[in-house]
């Protein structure tokens, strides 16, 4: 009898109780911004996220769908991970981190933090805190052509769920290497151009090499003196508007930029 191959379908469990193991580690995955450290496995939640991680190739160790949703879920989407967990209603709400919960998602197995490739295009975060700062940074690095994003000590967990969501699916093009101390980065081969509101030379007459790594400060504080005394060029945004200085976010996406164009 004719037909195509056989497709082959995870198992399915349904878990209705709180006190459920697997349901409490989600709530850590989701809620906890460094619950991922300890798991070694990250929680993807809505479809945006899904599919961007989906279309970089990687494969979900688990998927999960909130009970109403479970019986529309596209069949890619069901059949995407290893396993498949259906968590009644009420479950999937106490589990989101969202105002309004997005009835699907999937947990990744982390590898294992490797060290920072010394020849990549990189941007470095020197202890940016405010999560929605570090997520927009990973869309611009991304967008623009850098690769590796190495973060030091008191920044913000490149893996945390809001880091995750203002990423919008940017981490999974990227090489990420966290916890560093500054000595850690006298292993990079490309020049360190460091942005300073007061020094340097003005960003659009600066001659930008290719690759670099673009280093980026504390909201408040700046890049620190030690970072400064390692940086090959010293750079900052003209501003004639008189404002003091830029959200960091904003500054990284212009400096990003030019180096995009001056390789153009």
């Amino acid at each position: 009898m004719p037909g195509g191959p056989a497709v082959s379908v995870p198992p399915v469990t349904v878990v209705r109780s709180r006190d459920n193991a697997l349901a409490k580690d989600l709530r850590r995955l989701a809620q906890d911004s460094t619950a991922y450290r300890r798991q070694a496995r990250v929680w993807l939640e809505g479809d945006h996220l899904c599919r961007a991680a989906l279309a970089r190739g990687l494969r979900p160790a688990l998927a999960v769908f909130s009970e109403s949703f479970w019986p529309l879920a596209p069949v890619e989407w069901a059949q995407a991970a290893t396993k498949t967990i259906v968590l009644a209603d009420a479950l999937f709400a106490e589990v989101s981190a969202l105002e309004s919960p997005a009835a699907m998602g999937y947990v990744l197995e982390l590898p294992a933090p490797g060290a920072p490739d010394p020849l990549a295009p990189s941007v470095v975060l020197d202890r940016v805190q405010d999560a929605g700062n570090v997520g927009s940074i990973l869309r611009s690095a991304a967008a623009f052509g850098f690769t590796q994003v190495l973060a030091l000590k008191g920044t913000a967990a490149l893996w945390s769920p809001k880091v995750l969501r203002a990423g919008m699916g940017a981490h999974f093009g990227l090489r990420l290497v966290e916890g560093l101390d500054v000595p850690d980065l006298d292993a990079l081969q490309v020049p360190l151009l460091v942005t300073h509101v007061h020094g340097g030379a003005s960003l659009h007459r600066a001659a930008l090499p290719w690759p670099c790594a673009w280093v980026l400060g504390h909201e408040g504080q700046g890049v620190c003196e030690a970072l400064l005394a390692r940086a090959h060029q010293r750079i900052r945004i003209a501003q004639p508007g008189g404002e003091e200085s830029l959200n960091v976010a904003a500054a990284a996406a212009i400096c990003l930029h030019a180096s995009a164009a001056a390789r153009a």
